[in-house]
Parts: structure tokens; sequence; C-alpha cells
């Protein structure tokens, strides 16, 4: 891997992890269209991913820092007192019961999703319908309630849909931003959330796969595209973030959808004309 490619991967995973467009659907699609072969090599897969998830936490954490720190200070003191006594106690405990599905379901499919579901058309076809609901609910949903309002139960709601995102393309932010939608929440309390929702996720990821890394040791001349690829997703992660965050308290997600259609369409025009197979 060029360090170029890492680059590009890094950026590619910052932008898409949090903006509702799929970043494990981006990350096989960019370099099966660019024709690299690393989507081959399943063990330089998981040793990279370790450098884009560990970046893309980094640059989240470094943004929401006073939420994490205020809600983990929340969840101990709840444990301690054995209840639930304020706001920040019960959106602390709606994340950590929210994390929960994603991480039932990702133990129990990790292996059907790689070997099966990262189809490029498929990938396509996520991206589309998707969107589509995401406009749709975005569109009739009112703007009732903010993250205040947010009960233990919406939690789980939001995890079990947090939990649809291993399918490549569906897209994490995307389609937990649609459920709080759903639920009345304001387009930048539903990001905000999302977002929240979705760090245990990712730093569970980096620490499972960093610790297959520990074990099996780094593949000769990674050391630099690891770098980049940290640097670039961190960096990017939290730009993306601080970008999103002001732009959906003034603009819906129209544009959001119009992009998921025109990849769809750029896939299937590009399996369609032979450039490159429809298998990655």
């Amino acid at each position: 891997m060029s360090i170029l490619q890492a680059i590009v991967l890094g950026l590619t995973q910052g932008v898409t992890e949090f903006a509702p467009i799929s970043s494990s659907g981006h990350l096989i699609l960019v370099p099966w269209a660019f024709g690299w072969p690393i989507l081959a090599d399943p063990d330089f897969n998981k040793t990279f991913d370790v450098a884009l998830h560990i970046g893309t936490f980094v640059g989240a954490l470094a943004y929401f820092r006073t939420d994490v720190a205020r809600y983990t200070r929340a969840w101990f003191r709840s444990v301690r007192a054995r209840g639930v006594n304020d706001t920040d106690e019960r959106l602390a405990w709606a994340l950590v019961v929210g994390t929960i599905p994603g991480v039932v379901a990702g133990a129990l499919l990790e292996g059907v999703v790689q070997e099966h579901l990262g189809q490029p058309l498929l990938i396509a076809a996520m991206l589309a319908v998707f969107g589509v609901v995401l406009y749709a609910v975005d569109r009739r949903a009112g703007e009732r309630r903010g993250i205040p309002d947010l009960s233990v139960r919406d939690g789980l709601v939001l995890g079990v849909a947090q939990a649809l995102a291993l399918q490549p393309g569906v897209s994490r932010s995307g389609v937990t931003i649609t459920a709080a939608r759903a639920m009345g929440l304001d387009r930048a309390s539903a990001a905000r959330f999302s977002f929240l929702l979705s760090l245990p996720i990712i730093a569970g990821a980096g620490v499972y796969k960093g610790l297959d890394l520990l074990r099996a040791g780094m593949p000769p001349g990674m050391g630099a595209p690891f770098l980049w690829g940290f640097v670039s997703a961190a960096v990017s992660g939290f730009l993306v973030i601080a970008f999103l965050l002001s732009y959906l308290r003034r603009h819906d997600v129209g544009a959001f959808l119009w992009y998921r259609l025109a990849v769809a369409a750029l896939v299937l025009g590009i399996v369609l004309s032979g450039a490159r197979p429809a298998t990655a």
C-alpha cells in the first residue's frame, strides 16, 4: 500500500463514518473502483482497519471529550447509587444499553458480513434504499424532542437500528439518524446522539482487531501507511463531525440522498460497462 492510498482510505473512513453515507460500503467501493488489490488480502485489511478505527475514534473522542467525560461520570454515579437520578444518568444508560445490540450482532454475524454481504451491487442497492428511507422519514418527522428527552428504551431502539449497519451500504449514522428522526428528535440532536452511540462500537472494533494485530505483529512495510491512515482518519473525522452538526441545524438530509443515489448509479454503471467485475 502506498502512502497516498493510505491517506485516501483514511479520509474515506473519517468522512463516511459520520456522514450518513456508509463507511464500510465506501471502504469496499473505493479500492474496488480504483482496482487496488488490497481487498484480496484479509490479513492486510485487518491491520489497516485498526489504524482507521482507532483514528476515527480519536478524532471523535477529541470532539466529544466533554460529553464522554460527563456521561462516564454519570454512569458510574448511577451504578454506585443503584438508581437513575438525573438526566445525565439516564442518557448514560441509554448509550450503554444502545451499544449492546451492535456488539451482539457484530459477534454473531461478522463472518457472514465479510464473506457474503460486501459485494458492490448489494452495497449500491443498500445506499439507494436506505438513502430514500432516511430522506422520507426526515421529511415527515417533527422536531419536538432533543437529547435530554431520550429514555433508556429509546437508546435500545436506536441500538437495534445501529446493528443494521453491519450490512455495508446501510450506514451506521444514517440508520440511527433515521430512527432518531422517527422518534421526533431534531436533526442536530439525532446526529449528535448517533455519533455518541457509535463511539463504543468504533472503539470496540479497534481494540478487537488491535489484539489480533498485537498477536500477529505488524506486516512488513505497513508502519508508514498505518500512521498516515490513522492521522487522516482522526483529522477528517473531527472536522466532519463539526461540519455535520452545524449543517444539520440549518439543512435537511436531501444532499446525502442525492449523493447516495449518485454513488449507487455509478457502481451500476461501472459493472454494466465491464470496467470492474461485479464482485470485490
